[in-house]
């Protein structure tokens, strides 16, 4: 694992171009959990990020749902989840919780949906949203997991969007904590990165990334909100990973043996990520709109990713799981 790498400078500052220098000053404390809730308080700035680009949005519905059209969150009401009723949910580390109070508009389907999360000040957010829309059945509480007592078995599901992989000890997490929480025959659904701890991708990972950045024409490598080009991907150094948020991807290459082991698969999707993640960041935004040109580069790498895929687990994974009490 390397301690530090040239990208680590580089992303950081335009982290700073992007962010702001306050930003910057988040992270200079010794304050394990400041330092994780400044990566999240900020929810208003701009960036250029790969699952924004509509082209992917599409590919992972391809992935998961089978329909480019149709999302994870419109596969769980009128597949999964169709006839089930009065299910209480628990969603951990939900942030603004947009997907959120997208299910809690689903009355006939759950009773009451919880949204936990450290950052107070996107669940004041989407707390006002929530009240806009006359949501009833959904609340939010700014605490951590450790912090809160449920009941035994209280929860029909827990939900993990973008989130467990911000957890240490994934196998002693799910076993000793939330599997606690969820009924018998109750289920975990995530949709999350499951890929290496740190980020500390292997050489043929990186490797595969670079030859995706090599796809894209000078043009488009064009960094946001600056004139450097992106020219090539060296990994990630462990320093700055905890430094910027000492719970990322802290454990998250446990995450699908410990669930593998800890409950039964209803439904598995892997959806890639492993290339597109690290080769479109902070160039992304090139492909928001889209024509002939950059779909025919989009489409080279999502081959080049396939084809990564046959031989290497996914790094994103949806998943539907059940309690095996």
């Amino acid at each position: 694992m390397p301690f530090i790498t040239l990208d680590d400078f580089i992303d950081t500052y335009f982290k700073v171009v992007q962010r702001g220098n306050g930003f910057f000053l988040s992270k200079l404390t010794f304050n394990k959990e400041k330092r994780t809730k400044s990566a999240f308080n900020n929810s208003s700035f701009q960036s250029s990020n790969f699952w924004s680009i509509p082209k992917v949005k599409e590919r992972w519905n391809t992935l998961i749902t089978g329909d480019k059209k149709q999302d994870y969150i419109s596969y769980l009401i009128n597949i999964t989840l169709k006839d089930k009723k009065d299910l209480k949910l628990l969603s951990i580390g939900s942030g603004i919780s947009n997907t959120e109070i997208e299910l809690a508009k689903n009355t006939h389907i759950f009773k009451k949906i919880t949204c936990l999360d450290i950052a107070e000040n996107l669940l004041e957010k989407a707390s006002t949203s929530a009240k806009k829309q006359n949501l009833t059945n959904i609340e939010f509480i700014a605490k951590s997991i450790y912090d809160i007592h449920f009941k035994v078995q209280e929860f029909d599901i827990v939900f993990f969007k973008a989130s467990l992989h911000h957890f240490d000890k994934i196998d002693s997490f799910l076993a000793n904590r939330i599997k606690q929480l969820i009924k018998p025959n109750g289920l975990l659904i995530i949709n999350e990165f499951v890929g290496a701890t740190r980020h500390q991708f292997s050489k043929n990972q990186i490797a595969a990334i670079n030859k995706a950045i090599a796809l894209i024409p000078k043009k488009y490598r064009v960094r946001f909100k600056s004139r450097f080009l992106k020219n090539k991907y060296r990994g990630v150094g462990t320093l700055r990973m905890k430094i910027a948020d000492p719970s990322e991807c802290v454990d998250s290459s446990s995450i699908m043996p410990s669930i593998h082991n800890h409950f039964n698969t209803v439904l598995e999707k892997p959806y890639g990520g492993n290339l597109l993640m690290s080769a479109f960041r902070d160039i992304s935004h090139h492909f928001y709109d889209i024509d002939k040109e950059k779909q025919q580069i989009l489409e080279e790498i999502f081959l080049l990713e396939d084809e990564f895929l046959k031989h290497n687990p996914s790094d994103f994974v949806f998943g539907i799981y059940q309690n095996n009490n």
